[in-house]
């Protein structure tokens, strides 16, 4: 059993666990994972690994709550305790010198963006972040992320925070002002990485291609085992069939089937809502 030792309401239905996992934090990198299970009866479900502390032996995980685990992840409290935490699973992001990086995070994608950005920065890159939610109130992690930023923009679909608009269309501008007038002229930006809703990363890579940025995107919640033994998470990428937990969870934006990864999460949808339908009826009904 493992200890949640904090907990943090991060955002409205985001929450975030530190857990007492001492082998795991002193062997994390960034970009890694982790897999979760809360009791025996439960589903294995990957979480990236947000943060990490080598001399406490303490991880960070971030949920949101959209699925029957990750709601009971949410009823989970300080002093209480998951069956399973399992890692840390995936390569780890190449972090290099590059020169000009942008770190381009969605939603809770931010959770997953922050120690990739701090560990840029630490290989002595100049370090752009752009985060997006639906809302300010759902900006997660913008202290974290500006310490280890160079420079830092927010945008929301509605507005009420930077940008009015997704952080496709803010790149998009951004790209256009480093290009100049000159199409032909280099933008300056060596690499970009994002990480958030498959959607959001598909519409980043389509904003990169035409700058020929080399562009990471992250596809680590089509997981399942984590092991590669199920084949749940086959992904096409530059025409091969990869397997996201053991070839991944990074893979070159601009080579990812994003169709056919958008047409498979889309299989069991029906399930996972009739699932949650449930769930809820008996926890209304216990009230």
């Amino acid at each position: 059993m493992y200890k949640i030792v904090r907990k943090d309401k991060l955002a409205e239905s985001i929450d975030s666990f530190h857990i007492k996992v001492p082998f795991i934090a002193g062997k994390a990198r960034a970009g890694q994972f982790v897999i979760i299970r809360i009791d025996e009866r439960g589903e294995r479900i990957p979480l990236t690994i947000a943060d990490y502390n080598r001399k406490s032996g303490i991880i960070v995980l971030v949920s949101t709550r959209v699925g029957k685990t990750t709601a009971l992840l949410s009823n989970l409290n300080e002093g209480n305790s998951m069956l399973d935490v399992v890692g840390p699973l995936g390569n780890p992001s190449e972090i290099n010198k590059f020169g000009n990086v942008i770190m381009v995070s969605g939603g809770v994608g931010a959770a997953s963006i922050l120690p990739i950005s701090r560990a840029m920065k630490e290989a002595g890159n100049y370090v752009i972040s752009i985060i997006g939610a639906r809302s300010k109130d759902l900006i997660i992690f913008k202290q974290e992320i500006t310490k280890t930023s160079d420079e830092i923009y927010l945008c929301t679909d509605d507005g009420s925070a930077g940008y009015h608009g997704f952080v496709s269309g803010f790149l998009k501008e951004y790209l256009e002002k480093k290009q100049g007038n000159n199409s032909d002229k280099k933008t300056g930006i060596s690499r970009v990485v994002a990480i958030g809703p498959t959607l959001m990363m598909k519409a980043t890579a389509d904003v990169t291609r035409p700058f020929k940025i080399k562009t990471i995107v992250s596809l680590n919640s089509i997981m399942v085992d984590g092991t590669g033994m199920c084949g749940a998470c086959r992904v096409e990428v530059g025409g091969q069939t990869r397997f996201t937990c053991v070839d991944g969870p990074e893979f070159d934006g601009h080579e990812v089937n994003f169709g056919l990864l958008l047409s498979r999460q889309r299989i069991y949808l029906s399930q996972e809502k009739k699932c949650m339908d449930i769930y809820e009826h008996k926890c209304r009904a216990e009230k």
